[in-house]
């Protein structure tokens, strides 16, 4: 295991050789899928990344692919040095903000925002680029671990969702039966043109905004293949758990924009689409059984019920593209075992327990033991119950609801209580912890504490795959 340690000056020294100028500043980014180590480095108002890794083919791959993307203007990071014996590189510094970021904080339902679905409108229609004119006078013999997906490349894949998914998760079936599934989905998946550039790795969180226009990193996996694989990777990314009619929608506007590039036979490329989603999946669950189970790294078991449900739509909306009775079954327990709505293992899911109460009675009591969690006053809130025709409702009835939409302070305030809960949700999540309170309290619990709870658990129940309770206290006697 590469040790990833470099010392500080190192860094400094090579910012210096490069740009004739010392960083006021070196920040650590945090780890994510791979060994690589990033660090921001800024001078002034200026900031760029320092790449560090110790696997050469993989750095060479990356820096002779971002060449010929710069060459041919697509969007991807400049490179501005390279210290190959030092495992080092210097790159842009294109921000904090992805894809998947701006999707989960403007997301207000199942579906996307119209600011996120108009960045996804434009990545869907780049990724030609990429594909076509990436492929054109590159040499694929840099790629990285091989030049192509091609069988060996897929068994690979396979292999890894056997070995550090079914095998981790307990999960039984017959080795050699299954191993001949795997020869017949390779042999259809083959079948499909193979000679186009494939990122490999083609999901929101390799997508950068800058001022709302998409750049892509990691691609360094890149090599040879079919066109279906990015497309099916991006439309099916677990995490951002895109809604169906947005899949279809995001597939016909990449599909119009392949159309002006080269000719496609839509019904020869939706017979070959449905098996590149399955095996993306199947990858995917093996990324997750081995950053998971195996070296304990919990943040990506919590994506595992995201991909299940991908692959329960797949299953149940298109079926499988060949025969393959084995991997069938295996899929079939996965669907069982870790879809939401089917989950056998609901204690490690956090739970957010929202609650309306009054003031006069105290705060709900925290019956997890963890010291309770979130605590809003609603009183500050215009007051339905003052009035004669609202006395004997509750946050519940519309007519209370059009009392309180029609108070801005109290758009403003809800908002801001989900700013703050959806930041602890999302770390919960990623930490593994189980249980979060969320209490809103008013003079009687009876109008604006309601209203509020409702609103949260609403915004949550649509956002995010946890489970949600909701308790109103001080319902009137009615």
């Amino acid at each position: 295991m590469p040790t990833l340690a470099i010392p500080e000056q190192k860094l400094i020294s090579f910012f210096e050789e490069t740009f004739h100028k010392k960083p006021e500043s070196i920040q650590l980014l945090p780890l994510s899928g791979s060994n690589r180590r990033y660090f921001r480095m800024k001078s002034g108002n200026f900031y760029c990344l320092a790449a560090y890794n110790e696997n050469l083919r993989e750095n060479n791959a990356f820096i002779k692919f971002t060449e010929h993307f710069l060459s041919i203007g697509l969007a991807v990071p400049k490179i501005y040095a390279q210290c190959p014996d030092d495992f080092l590189y210097l790159i842009e510094d294109l921000g904090d903000t992805t894809l998947y970021q701006l999707l989960t904080e403007t997301r207000k339902r199942k579906e996307l925002s119209p600011e996120a679905l108009h960045v996804y409108e434009k990545v869907a229609e780049l990724l030609p680029e990429f594909q076509i004119k990436g492929a054109e006078n590159f040499d694929f013999t840099v790629c990285y671990p091989r030049q192509s997906f091609d069988r060996q490349s897929m068994m690979w894949d396979l292999n890894y969702f056997k070995y550090y998914f079914l095998k981790l998760a307990g999960i039984q079936f017959d080795e050699q039966h299954l191993e001949d599934d795997f020869k017949t989905l390779c042999d259809f998946l083959l079948e499909a043109p193979k000679e186009y550039f494939l990122y490999r790795d083609f999901q929101s969180r390799n997508i950068m905004l800058v001022d709302n226009n998409p750049y892509f990193i990691d691609y360094q996996g890149g090599r040879k293949g079919a066109l279906h694989y990015d497309i099916a990777s991006l439309l099916y990314d677990a995490k951002a758990d895109l809604a169906p009619e947005i899949r279809e929608y995001l597939l016909t506007k990449y599909l119009d924009s392949l159309e002006k590039m080269i000719p496609v036979d839509r019904s020869q490329f939706h017979q070959h689409f449905t098996g590149f989603v399955l095996i993306r999946i199947l990858q995917a669950f093996g990324a997750y059984g081995f950053r998971g189970y195996y070296e304990r790294k919990e943040h990506f078991l919590k994506s595992i019920p995201y991909a299940a449900e991908n692959l329960k739509y797949i299953v149940e909306t298109y079926g499988l593209p060949v025969k393959l009775p084995v991997l069938e079954t295996a899929i079939k327990h996965i669907i069982k075992q870790f879809t939401f709505q089917e989950s056998t293992d609901k204690k490690n899911i956090l739970t957010v327990q929202i609650t309306s109460f009054s003031y006069k009675k105290g705060i709900p009591e925290d019956k997890t033991g963890n010291g309770g969690g979130f605590v809003f006053d609603c009183r500050g809130l215009p007051n339905p119950g003052r009035y004669d025709q609202y006395k004997q409702l509750t946050g519940k009835d519309e007519a209370v609801i059009a009392f309180l939409k029609k108070e801005p302070e109290a758009d403003q305030f809800i908002a801001l209580t989900q700013n703050l809960v959806d930041a602890s949700v999302e770390r919960y999540i990623e930490r593994g912890f189980t249980s979060l309170m969320v209490n809103f309290g008013c003079t009687g619990g009876q109008h604006r504490s309601v209203y509020c709870a409702e609103a949260m658990y609403n915004h949550l129940k649509s956002k995010y795959k946890i489970n949600i309770k909701l308790n109103h206290q001080e319902f009137p006697s009615i």
